[in-house]
């Protein structure tokens, strides 16, 4: 990455005229809200914008019922209940936050400050951090006779409430981390479940396929698809195959629940000049972006799931404490002066 000049500060009357923000994060999911708080908690004049209607990110929109442990502090928590808590903390210092706001462009104004344009509003921030995650998800359809006419009737892609398929015969499509997953939430409240998976390797983790093999309830059928799906107004059937011999079976089910994965899409940000690779965002070990020559992009910075270097790990707590570097290195490119470690919170008056 090659240097950038000494960025310009914008005159504090011309900040006041324009609502100018010291920092906008893009992204109100947990890295995006454990950032507002940080830079709230460093004295900065703090936005989130959001697509979605509600903070939380993933947690709320795709799995809030799902219980989470891998986040420091809880041997597991539901994913609603760490969003909330998530909430609270990033709210405390009252940042602004606009929602249902897709950043559509961004750009470098002639005095260095940036300019977010959404369907809604025009935004201007002296740094930006993005922290979007992989971008919008959407689920992996599954094209199969039934499946769209029975969709929200019986056929699901996401849980919004466990409670609904409690006492049914539960039909789980797929052999990732979502699919043991749901497997395991509702297993205790279900009448009975059964996955299946179009081949014998498993993409998850090591613990849930053993507890999958060897300790549950679950009925398993390996080198099986769901070939269609029967009812009348409501699921009642789902005829299976074998891929191997094309042999069917006929199940009694009362919901279907595919898990075969998500498209994500980085959306408008493809658009912004970012250098990508693939939809993640290079940074340095600053968190600066680059624009597509490899220069550094003054005063943007990216966090969370979205930014990748050699080695990256994605999880909400390695994603936390990059946006902490962010913050901390947006804090003092507006403010020179600024120390760039601020202390542990333990000894500050909050």
């Amino acid at each position: 990455m090659t240097a950038v000049s000494e960025p310009k500060i914008a005159p504090l009357e011309d900040a006041v005229e324009r609502d100018l923000y010291d920092v906008t994060i893009i992204g109100g999911g947990p890295v995006g809200l454990f950032g507002a708080f940080y830079a709230g908690m460093r004295q900065m004049r703090t936005k989130i914008i959001d697509s979605l209607p509600e903070l939380g990110g993933q947690l709320m929109a795709l799995y809030p019922e799902k219980y989470v442990y891998d986040m420091p502090g809880f041997p597991k928590v539901l994913a609603r209940d760490l969003a909330l808590n998530m909430i609270e903390q990033g709210l405390r210092f009252n940042p602004t936050v606009c929602l249902s706001e897709m950043a559509l462009k961004m750009e470098h104004a002639p005095d260095g400050t940036i300019v977010i344009t959404t369907q809604k509003a025009t935004h201007h921030t002296r740094t930006l951090i993005i922290a979007t995650g992989a971008g919008a998800f959407s689920p992996k359809k599954l094209d199969a006779p039934g499946v769209a006419e029975f969709e929200g009737r019986g056929v699901f892609y996401f849980v919004r409430n466990k409670a609904q398929f409690a006492g049914k015969r539960i039909l789980i499509v797929g052999g990732g981390d979502s699919a043991l997953d749901w497997a395991m939430n509702l297993e205790p409240i279900a009448e009975s479940i059964t996955l299946i998976h179009r081949r014998d390797k498993f993409r998850c983790h090591e613990e849930s396929l053993d507890w999958l093999m060897n300790r549950s309830q679950v009925t398993t059928y390996l080198w099986h698809e769901l070939g269609r799906v029967e009812g009348n107004g409501c699921v009642e059937r789902a005829v299976i195959f074998d891929n191997r011999t094309k042999e069917e079976k006929v199940l009694e089910v009362d919901a279907i629940l595919l898990n075969i994965g998500f498209s994500a899409d980085l959306g408008p940000i493809k658009e912004w000049g970012v250098r990508l690779e693939g939809n993640s965002i290079p940074v340095n070990r600053l968190m600066q972006a680059e624009d597509r020559n490899g220069n550094i992009m003054q005063g943007v910075y990216a966090a969370g799931d979205i930014s990748t270097y050699e080695g990256k790990i994605k999880l909400i707590a390695t994603g936390v404490g990059e946006i902490c570097t962010a913050v901390c290195h947006a804090k003092t490119q507006i403010d020179p002066t600024a120390k760039l470690f601020p202390g542990h919170s333990s000894n500050l008056s909050l």
